[in-house]
């Protein structure tokens, strides 16, 4: 769905309707339920300025600075935290990637919270049908079931995302008219001296502005799915569901401060709105937007990973396109991982009242951490608004301070496990960069000029044996002109390699799906060559035989002879053979590393244990492929003095 709807359009904004809005629209399940702490509190004070809060909430934050400002600072086309990241790294601006890292971390967590809260919101309804019914074991079926069809893709389901959204929110301004004429008194909340009088005056007011924050969850992906739909649709879009929503939550303050209301243990603000003849079809219908919203967050999670791992930020993961849209991964690893954590979330919490409380302090920090790096771009972008730019930010990231300092409150109820999550992530995150960090200490590349003499050196030395007839080196280089400094090592560095054809093979991945290309550039007549071969996204990575093809091609045209190089097995009828080196980099034990770094490296190596092993990143066949560990220096040369303190060569002369 990338890239196909961006124009504005009808077929767009349904498509946006449908990826965009699920997290944000499925909010009033648990928003007012948080707010008014289960039905403890339906003052006239409390309601109306908790409902102002809210109001005002979604117009500074994600009407204004979201969908106005943040739509604006795309990185072509693409949205998102790592997307203000690349931006800004390009400003050599160092100290960003902290917020980058901070922000990732914080949507990871909250990408184990978000189906689980979500998903128990919807169901919990069946509980007004029949109080007897256990809702875990259906909570955990779907859930279950939600993350094992993502293999295989949900383009045939994300067909029907749009028009079920746009039923749910038809049903969320149809629960809004009909309760809203129970206490129209609730329309003061527009008045912002209601929000303000909440925090300021009302007892316990402060405290429920981590509740206040849950009905901006998913305002983040507002900015981050704008590669997929394109500013123009979500904006149009979000109108219409701004206003939707508004309208919504103005119903369930009416019904809360409506004349003899009051909510029974068990029962939920948003199912009391329900008239009972309806309560089947809505829990049918919000348990359809719930798994929608937590599609949405499921995707999201698997394209930011993508994201970091294009960044450098982590190790490469064997990532799948289940469909012929780019924008559609599906990476498998991430996906257990995550199912396993929504899981772990349902065991300790079990109902979502209780998940309310580790919701929205991932989210506020992500905020802050969005804030600062946007405030940065446009104040690097445009300096004769600086001033402007300054204030306006200045605001954002104080109201996102007092949402933050709220929801520390629920850190002993439940925010603890939000904080672990969280923290785990950006730890390894961090030191993972550290590491790579360190790592650049060395010479990524050197002139293919320098190499070139050596290898011709090395052809004419009788000295040497041959080690293969074609010698194929996967490398990172992705220029002719110049060479890993890891394979420069493999070639000369130990024993001498020597080979009928050295071949440097560069792998690049298109924006396609389908369809294989290969370019080749000769370095030396017959001996040496660089090739790039690029893959359609959806393509198999099959690079012996392609490199076989390629080979058997340049003999057809008479640009090699298609023989080995063991005479003893010339006649006989053999395939050509090829040999192909992977490189494992390991830090010399020459280094001293502080603890820091010790640990930093540990991480390194973890991380990458958890992605794909050299030969699989290149797509080799395992039979016909040689890892070398290749030694680095990541700290300063050595420099450490010897004395000689004895000498005596006479029995030498004598002889």
């Amino acid at each position: 769905m990338s890239g196909f709807y961006h124009k504005i359009s009808f077929a767009g904004i349904l498509i946006t309707i449908g990826i965009v809005f699920g997290d944000i629209g499925t909010s009033p399940l648990y928003v007012f339920q948080a707010i008014t702490g289960q039905g403890a509190h339906l003052s006239r004070d409390f309601v109306v300025g908790g409902l102002s809060c809210v109001i005002w909430t979604l117009i500074l934050l994600a009407t204004i600075k979201y969908i106005y400002f943040a739509l604006n600072a795309d990185n072509k086309g693409e949205g998102g935290i790592f997307a203000l990241y690349a931006l800004l790294k390009e400003k050599k601006a160092k100290w960003i990637v902290i917020p980058a890292l901070i922000g990732c971390a914080t949507l990871l967590a909250d990408g184990f919270i978000t189906p689980a809260i979500t998903i128990s919101s919807a169901v919990e309804g069946i509980n007004n049908i029949n109080p007897r019914l256990p809702i875990i074991p259906i909570v955990v079926g779907i859930i279950v079931v939600l993350f094992s069809i993502q293999q295989f893709g949900t383009s045939i389901i994300g067909k029907a995302f749009g028009p079920i959204m746009v039923f749910w929110f038809g049903y969320l301004a149809y629960l809004g008219c009909i309760n809203i004429g129970k206490n129209t008194a609730v329309l003061a909340a527009f008045n912002p001296l209601e929000a303000i009088n909440f925090v300021a005056k009302v007892p316990g007011g402060f405290a429920a502005l981590g509740a206040v924050f849950l009905c901006t969850t998913g305002a983040e992906a507002l900015y981050s799915d704008l590669g997929h739909c394109g500013k123009g649709n979500i904006r149009i879009s979000w109108g219409l569901i701004a206003s939707v929503l508004v309208f919504h939550y103005l119903g369930q303050a009416a019904l809360c401060t409506s004349e003899g209301f009051s909510l029974p243990k068990g029962a939920t603000v948003f199912y009391s709105m329900v008239p009972k003849n309806q309560l089947i079809f809505a829990v049918f219908l919000a348990t359809s937007a719930s798994i929608i919203a937590s599609q949405a967050l499921i995707t999201g999670v698997f394209t930011l990973l993508n994201e970091a791992i294009k960044l450098k930020l982590w190790t490469n993961l064997k990532v799948k396109f289940p469909s012929d849209h780019q924008g559609q991964i599906y990476i498998p690893f991430i996906n257990w991982v995550l199912m396993f954590g929504c899981l772990l979330v349902i065991a300790i919490f079990k109902r979502s009242s209780s998940m309310e409380h580790t919701y929205g302090l991932a989210i506020t920090i992500d905020m802050v951490m969005t804030s600062i790096l946007l405030g940065l771009l446009l104040f690097l972008r445009n300096p004769q608004y600086r001033f402007i730019y300054s204030v306006l930010f200045f605001v954002f990231i104080s109201i996102e301070a007092v949402f933050l300092m709220s929801n520390l409150g629920k850190i002993v109820s439940g925010g603890w496990f939000t904080l672990i999550l969280a923290s785990t992530f950006f730890s390894l995150l961090f030191l993972y960069y550290q590491a790579r960090q360190l790592r650049k200490n060395i010479t990524e590349y050197l002139p293919m000029s320098a190499v070139i003499p050596l290898i011709k050196s090395v052809r004419k030395d009788p000295t040497i044996n041959f080690e293969a007839s074609n010698l194929v080196f996967p490398t990172r280089s992705p220029s002719h002109d110049k060479l890993d400094i890891t394979v420069y090592h493999s070639l000369f560095g130990k024993r001498p390699r020597k080979a009928g054809i050295i071949w440097f093979v560069h792998i690049e991945i298109l924006n396609e799906p389908w369809g294989v290309h290969y370019s080749v550039n000769e370095l030396i007549d017959r001996e040496c060559y660089y090739v790039i071969l690029q893959y359609g996204f959806k393509e198999e990575h099959h690079t012996e035989y392609m490199m076989r093809k390629i080979y058997f091609k340049m003999v057809e045209k008479g640009e090699l002879k298609n023989e080995r190089v063991f005479e003893s097995v010339r006649k006989a009828a053999i395939p050509v053979d090829f040999k192909f080196i992977v490189l494992n980099s390991r830090i010399s034990t020459d280094n001293k590393l502080t603890s820091f770094q010790q640990v930093c490296v540990r991480v390194y190596r973890f991380v990458k244990s958890t992605g794909l092993k050299p030969a699989e990143d290149f797509g080799l066949d395992k039979t016909n492929v040689e890892v070398d560990y290749i030694p680095i220096s990541v700290t300063a040369a050595i420099d450490q003095e010897v004395i000689e303190d004895y000498e005596d060569y006479s029995k030498t002369k004598r002889r």
